[in-house]
């Protein structure tokens, strides 16, 4: 019988968005024996206000511009989704699709640039981005920009980051903790937790990060047209604004999202009919393709709160008082796929940190 010192680690898993999937599918690939259960009181087909992944846009469109790690973090995200797409094909639920990115403010006051370079940083990242003429997009723009990046239908990749959870032999259990310690007491053979509650992690008694706030956002979901759309379509004064209109149509049966909104500090989870007239009104300018408004086919409304965070994502080792390890990755805001795998890739190596540290008792 293995002593415990030659045991692998167990790891526990605190929630099942696309940060919590994502992690335990990097923690399985570096710990291939370790057990590994994910426990939430959410998983994919669920579609609860406080479940935020379901009602993400979503796709790749950087927000980062630190020249650091956050853009290190969506780095490795789109590679990550390059690699997902040519292995899985459509069962990921993920397709390479251009943008057209519209502004109304001139490049250098678009929120484009990376601080200290005055460049785009991804222009070399998604093979080129290409200027928009004077007679594409809207008359009215100031700048706007065509690139590469991906699509992603959020139930069918949801689906397929928990299937694949599943075939990596991952323990899932359906339960709600009121906080670290009770969930820790729980597990007692537990050797590190990975905290990955999202917005949850400001009602955790004991973590209880009042930097955490909901920023609500709502969408449409419609139909496809009779012509399928060939791009995505983004318009802002700047890549982070409120009142952003983007228009994502999903791949393979999925229809078209439109949006957005970005409201903070609200928990309203109920439908605004008058900004989703308005949401559909932007978005039919903003793509004409779409048709006039009165012709479009809805299917949902939707509304969801992004796990924003003062100071922006935590991702930290922190030792709980009954010495056991837990590492947070939480506070993604509206960068949750985006940076998924760049930030399980950060919480990995805090994971390896702490096991180093746990087995030289430091």
């Amino acid at each position: 019988m293995a002593s415990l010192s030659e045991r692998p680690p167990s790891f526990l898993v605190l929630g099942a968005g696309v940060i919590g999937l994502t992690t335990a599918l990097s923690l399985r690939a570096a710990y291939p024996e370790s057990p590994i259960t994910i426990t939430a009181t959410h998983f994919p087909g669920d579609r609860s206000i406080n479940y935020a992944s379901p009602w993400a846009g979503a796709n790749w469109c950087t927000f980062a511009r630190d020249n650091g790690r956050l853009e290190h973090y969506d780095r490795v995200t789109f590679h990550s989704f390059s690699e997902i797409v040519d292995k899985y094909g459509p069962a990921a639920g993920i397709e390479r699709k251009g943008m057209w990115g519209v502004f109304d403010s001139p490049l250098e006051e678009a929120g484009l640039l990376s601080e200290g370079t005055g460049k785009i940083w991804f222009d070399e990242l998604v093979g080129g981005i290409r200027v928009l003429g004077e007679n594409e997009g809207p008359e009215d723009k100031v700048f706007g920009m065509e690139f590469m990046s991906f699509m992603i239908d959020t139930q069918r990749y949801l689906s397929w980051l928990h299937a694949q959870t599943i075939a990596s032999n991952i323990t899932h259990i359906r339960r709600t903790y009121p906080s670290l310690s009770l969930l820790m007491s729980a597990f007692p053979s537990t050797t590190l937790l990975l905290n990955c509650a999202g917005l949850g992690s400001y009602s955790l008694t004991d973590v209880a990060d009042t930097t955490m706030y909901p920023t609500r956002g709502q969408t449409v979901l419609i139909a496809e047209p009779k012509v399928p759309l060939t791009r995505m379509y983004f318009r802002s004064t700047q890549r982070l604004c409120p009142e952003a209109t983007y228009v994502f149509p999903r791949p393979y049966g999925g229809g078209v999202i439109l949006g957005g909104s970005r409201q903070d500090g609200d928990w309203n989870a109920e439908v605004d009919m008058e900004l989703a007239d308005d949401i559909i009104k932007r978005c039919c300018k903003l793509a004409p393709e779409l048709g006039k408004p009165e012709d479009l086919q809805i299917i949902s409304h939707n509304v969801g709160l992004r796990p924003s965070r003062k100071g922006m994502i935590r991702i930290e080792l922190e030792k709980w008082s009954n010495g056991i390890p837990v590492i947070h990755n939480y506070g993604h805001a509206g960068a949750g796929y985006q940076s998924s795998w760049g930030t399980a890739e950060r919480a990995l190596e805090l994971v390896k940190t702490a096991l180093e540290r746990k087995n030289t008792k430091l």
